[in-house]
């Protein structure tokens, strides 16, 4: 079968996108043709980056002469079978709007055909690389927000800008009705370039200072080179003690990761604007080589989330995510920041952004949270203490049976790990809170990563009662609201049992009532209660 047979009137195919409303059914449309010169610029790209090595590794035996002929002539070879596969796949590809669908059908000796039903389209996103900015191309991601893999997201890459944006607004526009509240349309918020100082605070950064000197060793022993590197690094610090060689390479790590987060930054959110758009859409535009499009229907909007990392709040910042359900997550964005609102930026701004979004007077990610137990406290704290012994005890095992070394790592890792150990539990139970803000509930937890969640409550499906035995002694459990936006599931850690059920009763009411068996008071406040199967919820 093949696909021509299935898009007639192959002379509409030519025709660019000019705006307008969605196509009839048969105006099949063709990708950008420029995706051929798109496709041999990325091959030649990849080619120069492989020449030098290759070349480098050839001369030895052929000599350098022959080595440029063959490197020349195989750099030739890969642009003119990457520039003519995707000329094929550009004659092979068609795809249309219509009424009720948007098709796509690719393909030369497996050809496919697919199809998704307008009315259950959720996102419609559009990013640009480099290269396809210079060329005022998009790549246009059209998704049902299902987890169900590739099936559910349509892929135009590449289009036209205008194009992108024509489809975008046409996919997205049926059936949007204004949302209520009296927030402004237009620009709620853009870049502030001072929000930079953040991002070295962030965990990306030593990890991209970790990445780094990987790099270098691993290119180095690529060329043979990776003893004479580590020489040359010895030979500088013959005399030097070797705790300040340790401190000089931390130092030489962290400079380098500082400096990877800042580009990361500038990559991912310069030109950042966070926009209402007619009808009731959010749309976040980002980002400097790779420009970046979301767009977030705010009927799918069930709240935020208001994320501060321990070095970012330390400097009283936060980041907000959308809480949202259909947000499209393809394997290239699985890892990325596609529900990001806000970047980290300073609290006041988190919380102004937050009610803008959510077209509420006030933030309720800003409202008084209900303190929980001292014993969850203890509970903490053990865990801590535990963490740390556990640690100390295998390195000083090994230190008796190994070598001595190994026992004052371990007597360094207690008097650091300990003191450490304790202010980082401290601060996670100061952590804890949990209340209902209008038609909002919100939950907070975490130390190194804070996370305050504020979920409609109209958006939870369903509660989930946790409780271990040593939970079931100090009177604590934990319950979850499941819903099918963001994460899936929003958890109140060690909650008194008895206000723990009382909260999730009164946040969504009918809910859990059927499960709950009503006691009289006992003392430990207006009334206990326990879940109806029959074990009890506290002591």
């Amino acid at each position: 079968m093949s696909t021509a047979d299935t898009a007639p009137g192959d002379a509409s195919t030519e025709q660019e996108a000019t705006g307008g409303g969605p196509a009839a059914p048969a105006d099949w449309r063709r990708l950008d043709r420029r995706t051929v010169l798109l496709a041999a610029l990325l091959t030649g790209g990849v080619a120069a980056g492989a020449a030098v090595p290759t070349t480098l590794g050839l001369s030895g035996r052929l000599g350098f002469g022959p080595a440029v002929a063959w490197v020349l002539t195989g750099a030739a070879l890969l642009i003119a079978f990457g520039a003519g596969a995707d000329y094929v796949r550009w004659r092979r590809t068609r795809y249309r709007v219509g009424a009720d669908r948007v098709e796509l059908h690719t393909g030369l000796l497996l050809v496919k055909k697919r199809s998704l039903a307008r009315e259950r389209i959720r996102s419609v996103d559009l990013t640009a690389h480099l290269l396809q900015r210079v060329l005022g191309l998009v790549t246009v991601r059209i998704g049902t927000g299902e987890h169900t893999g590739g099936e559910s997201t349509l892929e135009l890459d590449p289009v036209l800008r205008a194009e992108g944006e024509r489809l975008r607004r046409a996919l997205l526009e049926r059936g949007l009705t204004a949302t209520s509240g009296s927030h402004r349309e237009g620009e709620l918020v853009s870049l502030d370039p001072r929000w930079i100082r953040y991002a070295p605070l962030s965990f990306v950064a030593p990890a991209l200072g970790g990445a780094a000197a990987g790099a270098v060793l691993q290119v180095s022993d690529w060329f043979g080179a990776q003893g004479q590197v580590i020489d040359w690094v010895g030979d500088r610090y013959r005399d030097t003690s070797l705790l300040s060689v340790l401190v000089l390479l931390a130092v030489a790590v962290v400079l380098a990761g500082v400096v990877g987060a800042l580009g990361l930054w500038v990559e991912m959110w310069w030109n950042y604007r966070l926009e209402r758009e007619p009808g009731g859409t959010l749309r976040i535009r980002r980002g400097l080589l790779t420009s970046r499009s979301v767009s977030i229907e705010e009927r799918r909007l069930r709240g935020v989330d208001l994320v501060e990392p321990f070095g970012i709040r330390l400097l009283g910042a936060a980041r907000i995510d959308a809480i949202t359900t259909g947000l499209a997550k393809d394997d290239e964005e699985q890892h990325g920041d596609h529900n990001t609102l806000l970047p980290a930026a300073p609290r006041l701004v988190a919380d102004t952004v937050a009610a803008a979004v959510l077209r509420e007077t006030t933030s309720p990610t800003g409202a008084p949270l209900t303190a929980h137990p001292t014993t969850a406290r203890g509970r903490r704290l053990r865990r801590a203490l535990w963490a740390v012994l556990v640690l100390v005890l295998v390195l000083a095992l090994l230190g008796v049976l190994l070598t001595p070394v190994l026992l004052w790592v371990a007597l360094g890792c207690a008097a650091v790990g300990l003191p450490a150990g304790v202010l980082l539990a401290r601060d996670a139970y100061r952590g804890l809170g949990h209340a209902l803000s209008g038609d909002y509930l919100v939950t907070r937890s975490g130390a190194l990563r804070r996370s305050t969640a504020a979920l409609e409550r109209a958006g939870v499906i369903g509660w989930t009662v946790r409780q271990s035995y040593l939970q079931r002694r100090a009177g604590l459990l934990d319950i979850t609201a499941t819903t099918a936006a963001g994460a899936g599931a929003y958890t109140v850690y060690d909650v008194d049992a008895a206000e723990g059920l009382d909260f999730a009763s009164e946040a969504v009411q009918g809910l859990l009532e059927p499960f709950l068996e009503r006691l009289a008071a006992s003392g430990r406040g207006p009334a206990a209660e326990r879940v109806a199967a029959g074990e009890p919820a506290g002591e």
